[in-house]
């Protein structure tokens, strides 16, 4: 088990001080796994995609293949479009009617993370699209650390809490939004569907 140093001020010395372990708890199994068990306990219907990086931030997003527009742009040879700034002239108002639909939905984003900052600072980003859940091993949970500072902030957020214990079963510890909610064009999130939509079509073939 790795651990992070904690730095305590020794008595009597305003300087004094010295580095004490704090273990970090591991995770119970990959993160491809946990994800799956967690897109499951959620009822994410759609493709767990492998972890990837979006926005900066390491995610498993769980995707459903739209089959009449991935058909359209298949038969246009209009495949994914990667290029952020490409992507971003297609919700210019004289673009409508010209460019290819999304050929995706995200049904949701999960952040897997032995840390709930860490998890939380991932997901957070995505929850303001559609659901968004993080998954943590199970002993965060008896943390005055997890109380005081991480399940205020999930709530804000309406992020879902998923704990994982040393047998790799999940129970949800917080149940955030969980709903399909239109998501506005914008160039952002065209950009990630674009994104999402070239890793189905990877994990497909």
């Amino acid at each position: 088990m790795s651990s992070t140093p904690a730095r305590i001020a020794a008595p009597g010395s305003a300087q004094g001080l010295s580095t004490t372990p704090v273990p970090v708890p591991e995770l119970p199994a990959s993160v491809e796994e946990l994800a799956a068990a967690a897109a499951i306990r959620l009822g994410w219907h759609g493709v767990v995609l492998p972890e990837m990086v979006l926005m900066g931030r390491k995610v498993v997003v769980v995707a459903e293949l739209l089959a009449d527009a991935h058909a359209e742009r298949v038969c246009v040879g209009a495949g994914p479009e990667a290029d952020k700034t490409t992507v971003s002239t297609w919700v210019w108002p004289e673009m409508e009617g010209r460019v290819p639909p999304a050929a995706v939905r995200i049904v949701g984003v999960l952040a897997v993370a032995r840390h709930w900052r860490t998890a939380l600072a991932s997901a957070v980003p995505f929850s303001r699209y559609g659901n968004a859940a993080v998954v943590l091993p199970d002993s965060v949970a008896f943390t005055n650390d997890y109380l005081t500072n991480c399940l205020p902030r999930v709530r804000r957020y309406g992020v879902s809490v998923l704990l994982a214990d040393d047998e790799k079963d999940l129970s949800v510890d917080v149940s955030g939004r969980n709903e399909c909610v239109p998501v506005e064009d914008t160039a952002i999130t065209r950009w990630v569907n674009e994104l999402v939509y070239e890793q189905v079509l990877a994990t497909a073939s």
